[in-house]
Formats: C-alpha cells, sequence, structure tokens
C-alpha cells in the first residue's frame, strides 16, 4: 500500500522528455474554405497583467486555463502523430469558445473556421517561428457546431 502512496507524496520529475516552448494554437474564421486573406489570431492569449485577486481566485478555481492546457497537449501530440480525432477535438473547443461569444466572432451564413499550431524556436536572441500544422476547413454555424467541408 505504501508503494501506491509514495509517488503522489515524492512526485518524480521524470516525466518531461525534453523542455521545449508550447505550441501556440491560432485561428481563422473566413467566408470561404481557400480564402487568401485569412487574418490568424491566438487562440485564448494570456492578459499582459492579472490582479493578484484574479490570481489567487485562479489558484482555486480556473477552468478555462485547465481547457487551454488541455488544448495545448492535444496540438503536442498532433505535431508527433498526426490524427483526424485530436484535429476534430481542437476545432470542436475552438468553435464552442467562438459560439459563447469569447472572441468576438460573428458568425453569419457560410462561415468557415481553420486553426493552425505554430512552434516557437529560439535561436541565440531571436525567436523564429514555424507552422508545425493547419487544419482542415470546417463549416461553423452560430450554435458551435461543426460539420465536414
Amino acid at each position: 500500500m505504501f508503494s501506491y502512496l509514495l509517488p503522489a507524496l515524492i512526485p518524480s520529475w521524470r516525466f518531461f522528455d525534453y523542455i521545449a516552448p508550447s505550441p501556440r494554437i491560432e485561428f481563422a474564421v473566413v467566408a470561404a474554405v481557400d480564402d487568401p486573406a485569412m487574418r490568424w489570431r491566438e487562440f485564448r492569449p494570456r492578459p499582459a497583467h492579472l490582479p493578484v485577486a484574479a490570481m489567487l481566485r485562479r489558484l482555486l478555481w480556473n477552468p478555462v486555463w485547465n481547457e487551454s492546457l488541455f488544448m495545448v497537449s492535444c496540438a503536442e501530440k498532433l505535431l508527433d502523430e498526426p490524427s483526424t480525432r485530436r484535429e476534430g477535438e481542437l476545432l470542436a473547443r475552438i468553435a464552442a469558445t467562438i459560439a459563447r461569444g469569447e472572441t468576438g466572432d460573428k458568425v453569419t451564413g457560410s462561415t468557415y473556421l481553420r486553426f493552425r499550431i505554430v512552434v516557437l524556436k529560439r535561436q541565440g536572441e531571436q525567436i523564429s517561428r514555424r507552422v508545425g500544422f493547419v487544419s482542415w476547413a470546417q463549416l461553423l454555424d452560430a450554435t458551435g457546431k461543426i460539420g465536414a467541408v
């Protein structure tokens, strides 16, 4: 019994394979599937300033941040092993966020959603950006439901 409790009391930090910046998820809401003028925006960017009261509240209750961490984990796995299930999960969660009005996007008529995963890499003093994955376009409606194109 003690052998099962010991890892919970004394955690191991060996679960990190490597330390690297987490990928960024960016999305675009466009009117046509092949719209060349996509305006990519970061999904749930971090706030520039967070009051102390909000930090303390987030220590106890922060479901939005937990979902964002899950999505970054899905993005990392999608880069390692592409999967339509993971891609669909990310599209569905971004669509639900848009439907709740968190992003400020207006969904009218035929609107399409795409996302991409951007990997950051530090090279000396400069940070380079590389697009690691771009999703297919999904038809989006105002209720947050998506359908394959």
